[in-house]
């Protein structure tokens, strides 16, 4: 016959359960990405050593400013993020705890999910230039257009891409510079029709941005409320839908003459 456990060791008795599913929690891998503000580059100069944009087929300019496309860095897909990590990112202003299909595509290999990511660069840059030779009225049987950036996936610079071309080609249509001389920064997606698509990661890229310099922030208008969350100082936000939304906006903030729209 079992004898009556006494109260202090029947509490450890339960105690001991009950630890080891917090240890399993706090050390079992669980299906998020780590976020931090990632490199950006200027989309008019040099990235790596090689220019980002190259034109042929059309007279170019000389660009003043900078244009600045943005990332954010994440953990690598195969990487195992313990409880204890979210928890600390959670927390912090300048990490972010993403759910890990939000930043990479499910059941894919790492090598997989790579070819993904430059198949996505690709086709941004392609529909980058076309948004951009379609806006200016020009064909691009006659003009042609490089995009090169090295280690960077994805199709979040789909924007910025196609605001560089159109700078080098055509500036703000009065001789002078979309950028008005300044360092500007951006994301979102480029669709054919000019349309700006939503990308995520917004807060940590104002983050990146300002880091680099930037004083003007591109912003797909639905991720306002996003961008403003964790706005760094003295960083403007200026909302845009379209390409034309976007060049409307840096022309007006580089004359002065016409309303600049913000978050």
């Amino acid at each position: 016959m079992l004898s009556r456990l006494t109260r202090p060791w029947a509490l450890a008795v339960c105690a001991l359960p009950v630890a080891a599913l917090l240890a399993t929690a706090v050390f079992a891998p669980l299906p998020f990405s780590l976020a931090q503000p990632g490199i950006t580059a200027d989309v008019l100069g040099r990235n790596k050593g090689t220019e980002v944009i190259t034109i042929s087929g059309a007279k170019t300019r000389a660009t003043t400013g900078q244009l600045r496309m943005t990332t954010i860095e994440a953990t690598n897909p195969d990487t195992r993020i313990s409880l204890g990590q979210v928890v600390d990112a959670w927390f912090a202003t300048d990490r972010a705890v993403m759910p890990r299909d939000a930043v990479y595509p499910s059941g894919d290999s790492v090598k997989e999910i790579e070819q993904h990511n430059t198949a996505q660069m690709k086709e941004s840059q392609d529909a980058a230039t076309r948004a951009a030779l379609d806006y200016l009225r020009l064909s691009d049987d006659d003009v042609r257009v490089t995009l090169r950036l090295a280690d960077v996936g994805g199709p979040s610079a789909g924007l910025m891409f196609t605001l560089g071309i159109i700078d080098k080609l055509n500036g703000d249509g009065a001789d002078g510079d979309l950028t008005g001389g300044r360092t500007i920064a951006g994301t979102g997606t480029i669709g054919d029709d000019g349309t700006v698509g939503a990308v995520g990661g917004v807060p940590l890229k104002t983050m990146a941005a300002r880091r680099d310099g930037a004083t003007v922030f591109l912003v797909p208008r639905a991720e306002c409320s996003d961008a403003r969350s964790e706005l760094p100082e003295g960083l403007r936000l200026i909302p845009v839908t379209t390409l034309k939304s976007a060049v409307g906006a840096l022309t007006a903030l580089s004359t002065g003459k016409g309303a600049v729209p913000s978050c």
